[in-house]
């Protein structure tokens, strides 16, 4: 079967490999679409990163580069692994691409796993992948959506899962402010969710095509460019000189976290949602004088079902983030490089 593999920063090629095999507890799925995420950019440029280096395997999946990539897909049950029943061959899917250690509890209940010692993704550190023809992922990660939801807004749900859980962290509820740094495919999804439940929506955003989207989506009340607005005094005054009563990082721009600083109310909530590759700094007066909390956040953990739920009753529509299809042929010429080079150009580009 077709697969675009990684082997080191720069060198990813489209292969054919052997399907993986099938065992007791797995389902196959058949992958429809699977979605470019700003994580394979970065392992492409600046790689590897949770792609196990050549020759250093992953200390759960046992692999190292070459790996398949692709964690954000959508597809059809193809074949059941022996004693999986609570699923049918046909059923539309999505996939929580966790590799996590079997020695850590992923029941309904636990809310930590995702931070479990040596965490990794399905298409990152190895298990196959979704920019693949196929892949086989044990039953526990496996999530049945609605067959009304299309396959391709589908493939949005993982991305929309680490939105969700971001929204979580920050605490906010109906009735407040919220600022967004950064419109691309994660500050979008993180409007929506607030959106969702009923948050007041201010994103800050130097594109104009994403400031557009943003509004013409109805996940953002206000767009605000920065190149020609001071955002921290703009969002004062739309909040009767408070602030917004939390923001979300989603650039791992230093200027952008700066602002986000300035335009919280005291005591407000800054999440920071994006991976920085740098370090970075802030005001720590600043911080301790009007009692701000900084949160990180990383994935989702027992996100999904609340996140399909949200798009299977239609309170977040995924279709108007999608702004290209392609082939896996096309995946660095058509996908990495309009991300890398013309990102102001798109949000999300699905590869078929």
């Amino acid at each position: 079967m077709k697969a675009a593999r990684f082997y080191d920063r720069g060198d990813i090629r489209i292969e054919d490999i052997a399907p993986q095999s099938l065992d007791a507890g797995t389902v196959r799925i058949d992958v429809a679409w699977c979605g470019i995420c700003g994580t394979d950019l970065h392992e492409y440029l600046d790689g590897p990163i949770f792609v196990p280096a050549a020759g250093h395997p992953h200390p759960i999946s046992g692999e190292s580069a070459p790996v398949t990539l692709g964690h954000e897909f959508s597809g059809v049950v193809a074949e059941l692994g022996e004693g999986v029943t609570d699923l049918a061959v046909g059923d539309h899917v999505v996939v929580e691409p966790y590799i996590i250690g079997d020695d850590v509890h992923t029941g309904p209940e636990s809310q930590d796993y995702h931070l479990s010692p040596n965490m990794n993704f399905i298409g990152l550190g190895g298990r196959g992948g979704g920019l693949a023809e196929n892949v086989v992922v044990a039953r526990r990660w496996v999530h049945r959506i609605d067959p009304a939801v299309p396959l391709d807004q589908a493939a949005l749900i993982e991305p929309l899962s680490v939105a969700y859980h971001a929204v979580q962290r920050s605490g906010a509820v109906a009735g407040q402010t919220a600022l967004i740094g950064g419109a691309g495919p994660i500050g979008l999804l993180t409007a929506a969710v607030l959106k969702a439940i009923g948050v007041r929506v201010i994103i800050s955003e130097l594109s104009e095509l994403r400031r557009t989207k943003a509004l013409d989506a109805g996940v953002a009340d206000v767009a605000l460019n920065p190149a020609e607005v001071n955002v921290a005094e703009e969002v004062r005054r739309l909040t009767d000189g408070q602030g917004a009563d939390v923001a979300f990082e989603c650039t791992s721009v230093q200027v952008v976290f700066d602002t986000l600083l300035d335009a919280v109310r005291a005591t407000g909530v800054v999440v920071v949602v994006s991976i920085w590759g740098k370090p970075a700094s802030f005001d720590m007066h600043r911080l301790v004088m009007r009692e701000i909390d900084v949160r990180g956040t990383i994935g989702y953990v027992n996100s999904h079902p609340a996140t399909i739920a949200l798009v299977e009753s239609g309170k977040i529509d995924l279709a108007p983030f999608i702004t290209g299809k392609i082939g896996l042929e096309g995946l660095i010429d058509e996908g990495f490089d309009t991300l890398i080079n013309r990102n102001e150009t798109a949000v999300k580009i699905l590869v078929s």
